[in-house]
């Protein structure tokens, strides 16, 4: 029992209630960004020898679109989406005021800057900081969206994530037909039927050179357009 003289318990921080607001306001325009992703792009989701789960992951998908993230994103369930953060290209989600609050705020994007690559501060350092052991990721080793549909060769990014982090599940994903949702230099969505297929884990195998390993990521993603 505490005397007069005794100090008070500290209690810890509690947010504010605008915090509170503000971070209810991000949830519901999640959801709803969500729906109307999944909406726009008529989109189906497989599952395939994987399932849904909010273990620390790297979905790593080709790149058709900038619509690309934020429909696996909404493809996830809920749970796993609030643990998921899309890797995106910061001269483009920090144009303007929405797309930066749709990233920030809403995504939770980790956002990269293409023009400022600092050697002692790579994006793959940057990533692996920033989820720490809990947080998932989305990527696109491609680096830049495809212009003829093809998936081009994957750059050395998922080389080093999964050097760097052996442990974490690296989930293949492909994303077919939002090319034609989002056509490149398009603004606005245009409705068509779109498909996500999530692939089996897999993971660095010791001493695979960096080249095989990325072939191999790659003919992951390649095998779920099949």
């Amino acid at each position: 029992m505490l005397s007069p003289a005794d100090p008070l318990p500290s209690l810890p921080p509690q947010p504010s209630l605008a915090s509170q607001g503000r971070s209810a306001l991000c949830r519901a325009a999640g959801l709803s960004l969500a729906a109307l992703a999944r909406l726009l792009s008529g989109s189906s989701v497989r599952w395939i020898a994987s399932q849904p789960d909010t273990c620390q992951r790297v979905y790593f998908a080709n790149h058709t679109s900038h619509l690309d993230a934020l429909l696996i994103w909404a493809s996830l369930p809920q749970a796993v989406r609030e643990l998921t953060r899309p890797v995106a290209a910061k001269d483009y989600w920090s144009r303007g005021f929405v797309r930066r609050w749709l990233a920030e705020e809403v995504f939770d994007a980790l956002l990269i800057d293409r023009t400022d690559i600092k050697v002692h501060q790579s994006p793959v350092d940057l990533m692996l900081r920033e989820v720490g052991t809990t947080k998932s990721l989305i990527v696109f080793p491609e680096g830049s969206r495809s212009v003829t549909g093809e998936i081009g060769e994957f750059k050395s990014g998922l080389y080093y994530l999964a050097k760097k982090r052996p442990e974490l599940e690296l989930l293949p994903v492909h994303i077919d037909n939002l090319n034609r949702v989002l056509p490149r230099g398009e603004f606005l969505p245009v409705p068509l039927l779109s498909c996500i297929s999530f692939g089996p884990p897999l993971w660095l195998e010791r001493g695979e050179a960096k080249l095989d390993f990325l072939a191999r990521a790659r003919r992951a993603v390649l095998a779920l357009k099949e």
